[in-house]
């Protein structure tokens, strides 16, 4: 029977914004005042009425390098000429190959091996998923335990969600996975505020993963994953010697360490990998947004070669491990991830972020002292701000912070409830820096 209902009128684009359902967006008032951007360059995004707006933000955690790099244009042009698509399973790319070692090369020595997928919530969910199996394949297939952090993010599948800490992700989805607890958040405004790097106080706060195991039997957990800096939830840097005990407490007992790396890697904290920073040996590494510069699509794992190699066993002619993704080390990915490692190597921007950070920490700290300031926190090019919320409205100065710095401000930064986050790319210079701290002067004022 022909279907001879009523058919809803074409969309007018740009000027009709019902039919996107935005993500992680307020979309109802987005669409009564829209925040849209029509191209990018260097430091600053292009509005759609054509002001230039400077991005203080890296995006999204992904612009390390700065936008519309042409080196990773047009090696992305290259290769969608050459061959646009390659399925992962069971066939290959040059690139693949040459990426993974390039990262493993990157990495601390021991984690040697890379498994890609497309996103930060993905690498999650493999990080999380090759844990289990390689407990499974050791004979100990009682650790099915998930241990996360408060406050942590580790993206949007299921079991990231679950692992993750933050309420306002978690409390629509209902129970998630079974098995998973979660360690304290480690940030005490009282004794850390107004830090620059890493927090004197709060190495004990990785003590509480003994309570843990002995809450519910070293046999039964399977990995812990947590960020060496909490970005999503308003920046909190790892206090000192909080990962090196976590470190020790987790080998003790023989369960994985997992470091979320999606924000921290590709140079954000002044190294490849912030485990190298702090000196400490996770048994994977998830990453994401920085392998690109955001401009494709692209995850992965790196994983200890006494891991992956567990998985090395068995008739040659079987998949070792059951899991992957369509898009797996998509060639215009690998593409855009070899051009951007030559432009961090080319232009020394990991340890550009290194010598950029006091100054970047200094810079932030002259916000101190405006109205409804509460603490601000600073670790590699990134800083959280607090600004107390407004009573009975929490977030709301946020919002407002965002609006007043794109559509008064020409200023693009990221909130996190009332927290204002600055991450801009590695490429920012001290004039703007300055320029950026000059901005968000006026918006804290503004919305005071």
């Amino acid at each position: 029977m022909l279907d001879k209902s009523p058919r809803p009128s074409a969309v007018n684009v740009p000027n009709d914004l019902a039919a996107h359902w935005m993500p992680f967006t307020a979309n109802r008032a987005f669409k009564k005042a829209p925040r849209l951007l029509a191209g990018a360059k260097d430091m600053h995004y292009l509005t759609v009425d054509g002001r230039r707006i400077i991005d203080a933000a890296s995006g999204m955690w992904c612009t390390n390098a700065g936008h519309g790099r042409s080196q990773i244009s047009e090696a992305i042009a290259r290769q969608a000429a050459a061959l646009d698509y390659a399925p992962p399973f069971q066939f290959g790319i040059p690139q693949a190959f040459e990426l993974a070692s390039r990262i493993a090369d990157l990495a601390p020595a021991g984690l040697d091996h890379v498994f890609f997928c497309n996103s930060g919530s993905e690498a999650a969910d493999t990080a999380l998923k090759i844990a289990l199996a390689y407990h499974q394949l050791a004979g100990q297939g009682t650790r099915t335990r998930l241990i996360g952090r408060e406050r942590g993010y580790h993206g949007v599948g299921f079991g990231g969600t679950s692992v993750g800490g933050i309420v306002g992700n978690r409390k629509m989805f209902g129970t998630l996975l079974a098995g998973v607890d979660h360690l304290p958040h480690t940030y005490d405004r009282e004794k850390q505020a107004y830090t620059k790097g890493e927090p004197e106080y709060g190495a004990h706060f990785a003590d509480e993963m003994e309570r843990l195991v002995n809450l519910h039997g070293a046999s039964t957990i399977a990995a812990v994953i947590v960020e060496p800096m909490a970005g999503s939830t308003g920046v909190l840097p790892a206090p000192k010697g909080y990962l090196k005990r976590l470190r020790e407490i987790t080998q003790k007992h023989g369960i994985l360490l997992i470091f979320d790396e999606v924000i921290t890697g590709y140079g954000r904290l002044g190294h490849a990998f912030a485990a190298e920073r702090y000196g400490v040996l996770p048994d994977m590494i998830t990453f994401a947004k920085g392998i690109t510069n955001g401009a494709a699509p692209m995850g992965g794992v790196i994983v200890r070669d006494t891991i992956h190699d567990a998985f090395m066993s068995g008739p040659e002619h079987v998949v070792e491990l059951t899991h992957g993704y369509t898009y797996s080390a998509h060639p215009i990915a690998c593409a855009a991830g070899l051009a951007t490692l030559d432009i961090y190597r080319d232009e020394k921007l990991f340890e550009r972020a290194n010598k950029l950070e006091p100054k970047f920490a200094d810079a932030v700290m002259s916000l101190k002292g405006l109205p409804n300031v509460v603490d601000i926190r600073t670790v590699g090019l990134t800083a959280g701000i607090d600004l107390a919320p407004r009573p009975d409205l929490p977030g709301k100065r946020g919002f407002d912070a965002l609006n007043s710095a794109f559509h008064d401000n020409d200023l693009m930064l990221r909130i996190a409830g009332d927290t204002l986050a600055l991450t801009p790319p590695l490429i920012v210079s001290e004039a703007e820096i300055g320029e950026i701290i000059e901005k968000v002067g006026k918006i804290i004022r503004a919305v005071a």
